[in-house]
């Protein structure tokens, strides 16, 4: 797969979307990312190739974004996301990954339409031990099983109202230790290849390009547009995620 030019036109794009989100700037644009590189190969492996690339980047996030995080959000927010990740890897034989994918979807393109009109509401700015746990575990499950963890963290935080920087941070921080987790059942399920591990290899280098552009982007947003950018791409990726799902089982 090296040799195919089809894998680089679809794969570098892909590594630099989650860089770029993972950065601070994007929210759920990352889950695009396996869609467009299953073009040219498995969804599974798509992933499998992608988990250890997250990893550097969530590094790299770590170190831009410690201390500028949201500790009481990730109290709430990881311990569900540690019993999602447990369940998706107890599920990964017998869960319908399309029917997730329609549950995710339609959740993102209501969210995501809702927030886009105004006609959200004001919502809570406090965080909840009960709402956490629920969005966390979550996000914790659909990562493991679609690698569509971002729609219910987005859910979650977009009511609070955290600067920008602040809800990068806490997002990047969330997702660097679920992705570290993920690595043990990903492990045990024998997605880690020899060729998956040099097609990430390849790879890799684009990791600290796009969490750096993704930095400097959210660095230089204003809040509103911030925000609106977040909506508009859950609304993309709710009907991409719909559309997947519904055309899948039908």
């Amino acid at each position: 797969m090296l040799a195919d030019p089809w894998f680089y036109l679809v794969s570098i794009p892909g590594v630099m979307l989650y860089g770029i989100a993972k950065g601070g700037f994007g929210g759920p644009i990352p889950i695009l990312a396996v869609p467009l590189m299953a073009l040219v190969m498995p969804p599974a492996q798509a992933a499998a190739i992608l988990l250890p690339i997250l990893v550097v980047m969530d590094a790299l996030v770590v170190k831009t974004y410690w201390g500028v995080f949201d500790r009481a959000a990730l109290r709430v927010l990881l311990p569900g996301a540690l019993l999602g990740v447990l369940l998706g890897y107890l599920l990964a034989g017998v869960m319908n990954e399309h029917y997730m994918r329609i549950l995710v979807g339609l959740l993102s393109l209501g969210f995501g339409l809702f927030t886009l009109l105004g006609l959200e509401g004001k919502g809570s700015s406090e965080h909840g031990v009960v709402s956490g746990g629920l969005f966390g575990a979550l996000a914790g499950f659909t990562s493991f099983s679609i690698h569509a963890g971002g729609p219910p963290l987005t859910m979650y935080l977009m009511p609070k109202q955290l600067k920008p920087l602040l809800f990068a941070g806490t997002a990047g921080i969330f997702f660097a230790v679920v992705n570290v987790v993920k690595l043990v059942p990903y492990y045990a399920l024998g997605q880690f290849s020899a060729n998956n591990l040099l097609y990430s290899l390849v790879l890799v280098p684009l990791a600290p390009i796009g969490v750096k552009l993704g930095h400097y982007l959210v660095q230089r947003s204003e809040a509103t547009f911030y925000y609106r950018v977040i909506s508009f791409f859950l609304v993309v990726l709710g009907a991409k995620l719909l559309w997947d799902g519904t055309q899948a089982l039908l």
